[in-house]
């Protein structure tokens, strides 16, 4: 796979937050996020290309998916199928298709690169919107 450098530390495990005081930080052009409609996986795929696109589908990177990024997961996923079914396997062509993937963010190192994290979700009894109201309702005497 592409050496891209070490995994950054997630941000919880930073001594304190990086300033961004002498970055070289580049302004950001928005865009609108369009409807997503996910195509289903071929049922011809190898097994293993399969499972692969079934845990992108239900991965937390895949909130930031467009349709271009499921066609190009489609895409990497045919050709590891292929690669798998294959008698011919190469070493350079198995690199080939796991850099690709490194592009759609599929581990966590490569996300961390490009700085975004997933995290665990909150559980709604600790929320803070639930914490609050709790406290509130206990100021008005109205919690037991």
């Amino acid at each position: 796979m592409g050496n891209r450098g070490p995994v950054p530390n997630r941000e919880d495990d930073l001594a304190r937050p990086r300033s961004r005081k002498g970055t070289d930080q580049q302004s950001v052009t928005k865009g609108e996020m369009k409807p997503v409609k996910v195509p289903n996986a071929d049922r011809e795929w190898h097994p293993i290309a399969r499972r692969l696109w079934d845990s992108l589908k239900s991965s937390g990177q895949a909130d930031f998916y467009q349709n271009s990024d499921w066609a190009f997961a489609y895409s990497l996923c045919e050709d590891l199928s292929h690669y798998k079914k294959s008698g011919k396997r190469s070493g350079q062509m198995l690199q080939t298709i796991y850099s690709a993937f490194e592009r759609l963010l599929v581990a966590e190192g490569d996300r961390r690169r490009v700085r975004i994290e997933l995290s665990e979700p909150e559980d709604e009894q600790d929320s803070a919107a639930v914490v609050a109201i709790a406290d509130y309702k206990k100021e008005l005497g109205l919690a037991q």
